[in-house]
């Protein structure tokens, strides 16, 4: 299946980049001379993606007025939730009438990730099965996760099926923030704000969640210190190309 549609998560309010954020969204700060959205969007790119939907709601106007910029390789629509913050659930429900009506990419705009042997988003589509699968989500096991202090997020069990933490001090695999969605995951989703994990809960419980490796780097930047770190391993990674 080509998957050729995303959403990019960047409705936020990027607390934990302060005092970065003081003046500008999350999506466009800047590591190794790129905005988060930038970075995104280079990906996607290489990927062929489409159709681009972003949500917005913090310093919206100025997420707007970069997107109207982009080079015109998507076509890009707007999620407006400036009225309401709706979180990753809410947003996606709100966003659901431009998403079409085959999977789609999800992605939060606060990672940054670097290839192996594939783009990590073709990589991603290549083990998408519609018939099994609710959700896809991309994990990196913990040793290839940078600026990340978590314990980790899932194991995985047979045929690849995620299975959370739990009660467990750590588990092997932590979630990128980038997913492949069937609508079907959005079935009698509640009102309002809620988190995606609601779906998740229910799509685990029925098997029709599952993870698959990246087999590259994967940078968490949700702090003003993770920005020396990414850029000075990046930087290594480049000049070994």
């Amino acid at each position: 299946m080509i998957i050729d549609t995303a959403m990019i998560m960047a409705a936020g309010l990027g607390t934990r980049m302060r005092p970065l954020t003081n003046d500008r969204p999350k999506p466009l700060v800047e590591v190794a001379g790129k905005t988060l959205l930038g970075h995104c969007l280079e990906q996607m790119e290489i990927a062929d993606i489409k159709n681009i939907v972003i949500n917005v709601h913090y310093r919206a106007e100025m997420v707007e007025q970069y997107m109207a910029h982009v080079p015109e390789f998507a076509n890009i629509y707007i999620s407006d939730e400036r009225e309401k913050l709706l979180e990753t659930g809410g947003g996606l429900i709100k966003a659901q009438p431009h998403l079409g009506d085959k999977p789609f990419f999800c992605l939060n705009s606060d990672n940054i990730w670097t290839n192996g042997a594939q783009n990590a988003l073709l990589k991603l589509a290549s083990s998408w099965d519609d018939a099994k699968m609710d959700a896809l989500l991309l994990l990196v096991p913990k040793e290839n996760a940078y600026c990340h202090k978590g314990p980790g997020d899932f194991f995985l069990g047979d045929d690849d099926i995620i299975i959370r933490r739990g009660d467990k001090d750590s588990a092997p695999y932590i979630f990128t923030g980038i997913q492949i969605i069937s609508h079907r995951l959005l079935r009698d989703a509640p009102k309002g704000a809620f988190s995606t994990n609601i779906l998740w809960n229910r799509g685990i419980k029925e098997g029709r969640i599952y993870g698959t490796l990246h087999d590259a780097k994967w940078f968490d930047i949700g702090t003003p210190e993770a920005i020396p770190v990414a850029e000075e391993m990046l930087s290594f990674e480049n000049s070994d190309e």
